[in-house]
């Protein structure tokens, strides 16, 4: 197991800020990484879609003139998550100003991403591929991507249902490179756990929503705080693929989250939440069933610290034993 070259001695800690809808934007992923940890956000998330090149170049700028002001501080690269369906009619452009600005990471979701792999490796960029499943770990391996991110059960938004450690070890049958888990983490202890059963790096969505720097509503925020993992819903109906929401949200939305309408998976919506009468992007908030350790909303780069304390805690009383 090795981590790409661009992400040797740039990590306080083996961890990156997974990329949410909505929540995720400049401020989050310039905290993460200043913090010492890879930020991420979702090309949609910039609308309209030139707005995508003004956070690029805000992201880029800034980290390049942080990391010079902070010689002797980690500073981690920043990632872009790239929906690879033939609903994302922006897919094209958004890739191209990857390509402009270099970006280091590009994560890709759903549809094998060989085009997109392509593209990012002609500047030296690496891809890490979502994958719920084994089958699709080989997919997006025979596309040439550079890592697997392996979102398993209890993940917040688009997650699979398979335990971490069955499709790790899986993985890792077929895959000795950049491996990531996905799935119920929020403590410094589950990055210790991920790295012992085969995984290079822990991916943290959730705990990021209940920090100061998140673009999420204030209700959003103290409900993360006031849930546990009883509180999330797995269901379709929002977007056309299997998804983890909050209770709460669903009930204030007008929604029963024990009778959910059926939804056809063909069809696909990541935009407007538009398989609903509620609107995904503005009343039902993701999270995953890591939520129930979450306690406060803090500044990102007190959370860090808080997980790394955590991190060596647990590395110096497991070796200790």
């Amino acid at each position: 197991m090795a981590l790409p070259a661009n992400l040797d001695g740039k990590l306080r800690i083996p961890l990156i800020g997974a990329p949410m809808f909505i929540v995720s934007g400049p401020e989050l992923v310039l905290a993460q990484c200043k913090a010492g940890i890879v930020g991420s956000f979702p090309a949609l998330n910039a609308r309209p879609e030139s707005m995508l090149e003004e956070w690029l170049q805000k992201i880029t700028t800034e980290l390049a003139e942080f990391s010079a002001k902070n010689p002797g501080l980690p500073v981690a690269p920043f990632a872009v998550n790239q929906i690879v369906h033939k609903s994302n009619d922006r897919l094209g452009h958004d890739v191209e100003m990857c390509v402009r600005y270099k970006v280091p990471i590009v994560i890709t979701s759903l549809r094998p991403p060989a085009d997109v792999v392509d593209a990012v490796h002609s500047y030296g960029g690496i891809v890490f591929h979502d994958v719920i499943n084994l089958r699709h770990t080989e997919k997006a391996l025979e596309q040439g991507v550079d890592g697997i991110i392996a979102v398993c059960a209890g993940a917040g938004g688009h997650a699979g249902t398979t335990s971490p450690f069955a499709l790790i070890k899986e993985i890792r049958r077929i895959f000795d490179g950049a491996l990531i888990l996905s799935g119920s983490m929020s403590r410094g202890c589950d990055l210790v756990a991920a790295r012992a059963i085969g995984a290079d790096l822990a991916y943290f969505g959730t705990r990021f929503i209940a920090t100061t720097e998140a673009n999420a509503p204030a209700k959003y925020k103290e409900m993360i705080v006031n849930s546990n993992s009883a509180d999330i819903v797995y269901t379709p109906l929002f977007t056309g693929v299997h998804g983890s929401y909050l209770r709460g949200s669903i009930e204030a939305a007008g929604l029963d989250p024990d009778n959910l309408d059926q939804v056809d998976t063909k069809h696909m919506n990541f935009g407007s939440g538009g398989n609903s009468r509620a609107k995904a992007w503005r009343d039902i908030w993701g999270a995953g069933q890591g939520v129930g350790t979450i306690d406060e909303i803090l500044p990102v780069h007190d959370v860090v610290m808080q997980i790394e304390r955590e991190y060596r805690d647990t590395l110096q009383r497991v070796t200790a034993a």
